[in-house]
């Protein structure tokens, strides 16, 4: 099992999260709290954003040893061990044995490549049949702030609409396009996501698709809510 490294999307990622947890610092209140993280990767991407907010302390959850080894290296090169911490584990299941959610705020890129099963490249990307999954479990996982990835060919639409339905706004959001890579360019996948999209949940266009990092919020302290704003910038038809 090896780490999945996209240097385009991580950055992309990193700096979008550094800009919203600035931004949107006294709400999210990770200066006193802190941020758990679904997903640790290789950490590049949040290492430079812990860097970046002297004030920031991230604990994450990584299923994959060899992540969780690569991520811890790369945490201890950058001197932020004290304040970026990686657990070895299943997080979802470490939220419920703490009796709930025990900060505000969650951050993930998680897994959202859409195929008809995990029989893939790298099955680790696999994010269900419409790609969403994981985006949709950590929205029911009981935190008043999700910061998260949305791609545009992972079903956008049925996950804006169970975060409304959940309580959720969309405060904000920062949105790219990026290229296929090897494991959306698959065949297997390609063709999945092409007759996803002709049924109209999602979008993809012949060589790239759209990727917005978004908060969700259910604090009524952070005002707005720009979710059909974030889904034409995903390409989806309101």
């Amino acid at each position: 099992m090896s780490c999945f490294s996209s240097a385009d999307e991580s950055a992309h990622y990193g700096f979008s999260v550094c800009m919203l947890l600035e931004q949107y610092r006294t709400e999210l209140r990770w200066a006193e709290e802190g941020v758990v993280e679904l997903g640790t990767g290789d950490a590049t991407a949040i290492a430079d954003v812990v860097v970046a907010l002297p004030g920031l302390r991230v604990h994450s959850f990584d299923i994959s040893p060899s992540s969780v080894a690569a991520a811890q290296a790369n945490i201890e090169a950058r001197g932020i061990a004290d304040r970026y911490t990686v657990e070895l584990g299943d997080f979802f299941d470490q939220a419920d044995a703490a009796g709930g959610p025990p900060v505000s705020t969650v951050i993930s890129n998680p897994p959202y490549i859409p195929a008809p099963d995990r029989d893939i490249l790298m099955p680790e990307l696999w994010g269900g049949v419409y790609g969403n999954d994981l985006m949709l479990q950590l929205l029911k996982a009981g935190y008043d702030n999700v910061i998260a990835a949305v791609a545009s060919y992972s079903d956008p639409l049925t996950t804006v609409r169970t975060a409304a339905d959940l309580g959720y706004r969309v405060v904000n959001f920062l949105a790219m396009g990026l290229d296929y890579g090897p494991y959306s360019s698959e065949p297997k996948v390609r063709d999945h996501i092409r007759r996803l999209c002709a049924d109209g949940r999602g979008w993809a266009g012949d060589d790239g698709y759209m990727v917005a990092v978004a908060l969700f919020t259910r604090n009524s302290d952070a005002p707005g809510d720009r979710a059909d704003q974030l889904l034409r910038a995903l390409q989806l038809p309101l």
